[in-house]
């Protein structure tokens, strides 16, 4: 409880465990975000990583009016907290097609974007949208080595961007490309990583253009190659990192060169101290995402603490200094994965200058918002 990143004063009144959020490094971190991009009107960040109403309205203060999901609940959650601007960078399927129309009528104020890699996905996307008083913009989702979702920048492509432009409802939007693949520690070799994923992108961009289609913006990576993307001038270039807004100890260890630090922690209490050097935390895989395996949490605080067994409930820590640690003794975690973690609390306190100043509600943790 000593990190003077991390200031409380008074931890006797916290619930155990909770996520509390630090109004001034999240500020910093979007500030360091929109520096980094040169501009914020070159972000798309991913609210996935929070999924905060809150975080949404403190992203449009500082002009960043464009946002990018995963779920439509999370589409929601941005258009019902302001955001005039989002893409749903994940393939809609199933009777989201018929959600996504919904949500479109539902928010005539907000510009929705859709992502297709396929033939198939397109059509359906282009019935479901079919009493739409207006087209909805769609962009290409490229494969570009994560061998998750998306198409080859090739032949199929500019055919598949060629339908998007033929069908009813739809129009082109421009490309999305996401190497979540490249994990290299050293920027350099970050960069070289990304640099045929960029050019492929690049050689479609132009296919395109000379086959007289519109390609408006290139959606690009995510936070490890936030960096390489950010250099790229080429107009309408838009980073879509997403981690990094509140950034972990994850993204902390393995990219050293990102100017981000951890503004969600968990406050956790001793419950128990079973045995000399040890104790149990109240920090079970409930309240810190179980991803990735191995070290789920850094403990401050606690010089030499190793992790032991953890349960829905429960986190076994052995530690030198744990015999002083009595039941009911505060301490604070940073999670390797904060994306996750997010999505297991209801709602973070919000801490300013030492004090709780507010409560922020994980609206879009739920699958179904509204529609």
């Amino acid at each position: 409880m000593n990190d003077p990143r991390y200031p409380i004063r008074n931890p006797d009144e916290l619930l155990s465990p909770s996520l509390l959020i630090f109004l001034d490094i999240v500020r910093s971190n979007l500030d360091a975000m929109i520096a980094m991009a040169g501009g914020a009107d070159r972000l798309r960040p991913h609210v996935k990583t929070h999924k905060m109403p809150a975080l949404v309205h403190l992203a449009e203060s500082l002009g960043i009016h464009k946002h990018k999901c995963a779920t439509i609940a999370e589409a929601e959650m941005v258009a019902s907290s302001g955001g005039t601007d989002v893409l749903i960078g994940y393939p809609i399927v199933g009777p989201n097609l018929a959600r996504f129309a919904r949500l479109i009528e539902a928010y005539p104020s907000t510009t929705f974007r859709a992502t297709v890699d396929h033939p198939e996905s397109a059509r359906a996307l282009s019935a479901a949208l079919g009493h739409a008083d207006r087209p909805t913009s769609v962009l290409l989702d490229l494969e570009i080595g994560m061998g998750r979702t998306g198409i080859a920048p090739g032949d199929e492509a500019a055919a598949l961007y060629q339908l998007v432009a033929d069908l009813p409802n739809l129009d082109p939007d421009g490309l999305h490309a996401y190497d979540g693949q490249i994990r290299d520690k050293d920027l350099v070799d970050r960069r070289q990583s990304a640099a045929p994923g960029l050019e492929a992108v690049h050689a479609l961009r132009d296919r395109l253009l000379a086959m007289g289609l519109p390609v408006p913006r290139l959606v690009l990576g995510g936070t490890p190659t936030f960096p390489v993307h950010a250099e790229v001038r080429t107009p309408g270039v838009e980073c879509s990192p997403g981690t990094c807004v509140l950034h972990d100890a994850g993204y902390a260890e393995k990219f050293p060169d990102l100017p981000f630090t951890p503004a969600a922690v968990l406050f956790t209490r001793v419950v128990s101290q079973p045995r000399p050097g040890r104790i149990c935390l109240d920090l079970g895989h409930k309240a810190v995402a179980a991803d990735p395996a191995g070290a789920r949490l850094t403990l401050l605080g606690l010089p030499g603490a190793t992790l032991g067994g953890q349960s829905e409930e429960h986190l076994v820590v052995e530690a030198p200094g744990a015999d002083g640690l009595m039941p009911g003794t505060p301490l604070l975690a940073i999670p390797t994965h904060i994306c996750p973690t997010c999505a297991l609390h209801s709602w973070a306190y919000v801490m300013d200058g030492g004090e709780v100043v507010d409560r922020w509600e994980v609206k879009a943790r739920a699958r179904v918002i509204g529609v």
